[in-house]
């Protein structure tokens, strides 16, 4: 998924407003993060095979240290524990574990079946979502409206500047995932990878950017936060 994972970031901030909007979208994409720079390493590998589903070009045959469900499960314990250490927010731990387990469970929805469930383990799974443009983009899409509507519930912008720059990222994305599978594939893995870095780089830095910009509504119940402080 794309806006799938920013979908649950979004709305993750209902739940977890003392954690930076910027923090829990990089949780929800945390594989995604991963998975390129592995590639860059030559550890993780893919590949460029176009119609191998409706909605995407990606043949993802060689993703187990970044994608499977154990070391998903790892990283997001991880994560979590790198984040309570420094803010001592065991809500907010709590979230990030389950934004980022929560990629592994909307790719094995999305993915056709090549989804790992562990290293050495040649045993893959996916419900092929992406097998049909009609239903990725009504579950997906129904997951995006909800994402939205609920950080919308929760927040509010500071100035109008606020509003801006959250319709701004919500137009930026929804046309990368709305045009993805009507764009040529990339011609080479590096050319996808390389596209795949700036993106995600663009997408966390406008998230922490937009946090300063809104603010928790008040009255919300979660309001609450660690040390009285947002990271």
């Amino acid at each position: 998924m794309l806006v799938g994972h920013s979908a649950v970031g979004f709305a993750a901030k209902r739940v977890a407003p003392g954690v930076s909007l910027g923090t829990l979208q990089l949780a929800a994409a945390f594989p995604d993060v991963l998975v390129s720079a592995l590639q860059i390493a030559g550890i993780e590998h893919v590949r460029i095979t176009p119609g191998i589903t409706a909605y995407m070009w990606l043949d993802a045959y060689d993703i187990p240290i970044s994608h499977s469900l154990a070391m998903d499960a790892i990283w997001s314990a991880l994560f979590a524990t790198l984040y309570f250490l420094w803010r001592r927010d065991s809500r907010g731990a709590w979230v990030i574990f389950s934004l980022v387990i929560s990629h592994w469970v909307l790719d094995f929805v999305s993915h056709r079946p090549e989804m790992p469930i562990a290293p050495g383990l040649d045993w893959r799974v996916g419900l092929g979502l992406w097998n049909s443009l009609p239903a990725t983009f009504a579950v997906e899409g129904g997951l995006w409206l909800a994402g939205i509507t609920i950080y919308l519930r929760a927040t509010a912008p500071k100035r109008p500047l606020g509003s801006y720059a959250f319709w701004a990222l919500v137009g930026l994305l929804t046309l990368a995932w709305v045009t993805t599978p009507f764009r040529p594939a990339p011609a080479t893995v590096v050319a996808a990878r390389t596209g795949a870095v700036v993106f995600s780089a663009l997408l966390l830095a406008w998230s922490y950017w937009l946090e300063g910009l809104r603010t928790v509504r008040a009255g919300d119940p979660t309001r609450v936060t660690a040390n009285g402080v947002q990271c």
